[in-house]
């Protein structure tokens, strides 16, 4: 089985220059992959904002969506796990494309091996600030409040609440012990599968220890990385 893992695309609903560059490397990426993927896990961070309200959605987004669309018609099997930034789903990637949607965290034993795949984001440490605002934000009031905004002031809103989170990631002094987090976890976690995958941290990397492998799928902002498992093998790659 061929398995791919990407995460932190960091797709907007408004581009500049850069982010039209790095949304249609997505999509070329998914185009390469279509005939081969059996099975491919967005590992949360794909969209910098996502909310799907009774009769919109965020028009920025149509061309990754289609794009989900044609390879599940194709046959491949799609799982999205909520990262730090899109994490309010309702059914529109479930019943219109059909995406399995996991809120936190996806568990499964591919060709042999008992994976699990996370986006991380919960398993940082140094970042307390960050962890009281998740809490927050995922709270279901929050997310009503939002849902019975008008779109435009919501996604204004929102806007300002993504650019704060991921301020939250800037890699300052702070960012290998956040780092140093994802890796104590996984090392942890590997007691009792044979995988981690996480993302979040922005930094790719495949860490075997004696118990297991701790892999990091990077990010599209620096990186254009993601992992690759055949046969159960999992490997780092670079889309050029």
């Amino acid at each position: 089985m061929n398995v791919y893992i990407a995460s932190d695309f960091h797709l907007k609903f408004v581009e500049g220059k850069n982010d039209i560059q790095r949304r249609e490397k997505v999509i070329s990426f998914l185009d390469s992959i279509k005939d081969d993927a059996d099975l491919l896990i967005l590992n949360g961070d794909i969209f910098d904002l996502w909310f799907v309200w009774k009769k919109f959605i965020i028009k920025g987004y149509f061309p990754l969506l289609v794009k989900l669309h044609e390879l599940r018609q194709n046959g491949v099997r799609i799982v999205f796990i909520a990262g730090n930034h899109d994490f309010w789903f309702k059914d529109f990637l479930t019943g219109i494309i059909g995406v399995e949607v996991y809120k936190d965290n996806f568990c499964e034993t591919l060709d042999g091996v008992k994976t699990f795949i996370s986006h991380g984001d919960r398993y940082t440490s140094n970042d307390l600030r960050y962890q009281i605002f998740r809490k927050i934000i995922r709270n279901k009031f929050i997310m009503w409040i939002f849902g019975n905004l008008h779109p435009d002031i919501a996604l204004s809103i929102g806007k300002n609440m993504s650019r704060s989170s991921r301020k939250q990631q800037k890699p300052d002094g702070t960012f290998n012990k956040r780092e140093h987090g994802l890796i104590q976890f996984s090392k942890k976690k590997l007691n009792e599968v044979d995988l981690v995958i996480l993302g979040h941290s922005h930094l790719p990397k495949i860490e075997k220890y004696e118990n297991g492998i701790y892999a990091n799928a990077g990010d599209w902002i620096n990186n254009y990385s993601y992992l690759k498992m055949i046969n159960g093998k999992i490997e780092l790659k670079f889309y050029i």
